[in-house]
């Protein structure tokens, strides 16, 4: 079984037409998983909906203390991408022998265009393949949590340099 704690980000934006600005009227997870037709044994916990920018370190904790409270080995957060590398971080810190995925996007899924279907579904094979430990994986791409950062101006996530450990880069 794979848990999925729902926190927001772009993925999860949604237009809102009366005001012209993005903001979370509710999670898109349901519908992306039965659009891409998974299978897959998921359970999902929505803990907030949030851009990255507006986390606190008091998120981040909940997000800590509900990766520690579920018995799923496997679990997959959806995330901001401005600050996932730092809630990465707070999860590396805590004791683990789960395989955690961060996931996220750079167009939230009710835009055409969007990477959130194949960044979700990427999420869920590798987070399935991964040794434990704490991983991002975006663009295709799966990375050691501490070895990537985004580039802001090609609006993708970057190797630091290394190997992911859990699966080839």
């Amino acid at each position: 079984m794979i848990q999925i704690i729902i926190t927001g980000g772009t993925l999860d934006k949604h237009y809102n037409e009366l005001n012209g600005e993005l903001d979370f009227p509710e999670t898109h997870i349901p519908e992306m998983l039965k659009q891409a037709r998974c299978s897959v044994d998921i359970e999902m916990q929505l803990l907030m909906l949030k851009d990255s920018l507006e986390m606190a370190e008091a998120d981040r904790d909940k997000i800590k203390q509900s990766c520690i409270a579920t018995d799923a080995q496997q679990i997959l957060i959806t995330h901001g991408t401005d600050t996932m590398v730092e809630t990465a971080r707070c999860l590396a810190a805590m004791p683990n022998d789960k395989t955690i995925v961060l996931i996220g996007a750079m167009i939230p899924y009710a835009i055409k265009q969007s990477d959130a279907l194949f960044n979700l579904g990427s999420a869920i094979t590798a987070v399935q393949l991964l040794p434990a430990g704490i991983y991002i994986t975006m663009n295709g791409q799966v990375f050691d949590w501490d070895k990537v950062r985004k580039d802001r101006k090609a609006g993708e996530f970057q190797s630091l340099g290394g190997s992911c450990s859990g699966a080839k880069n």
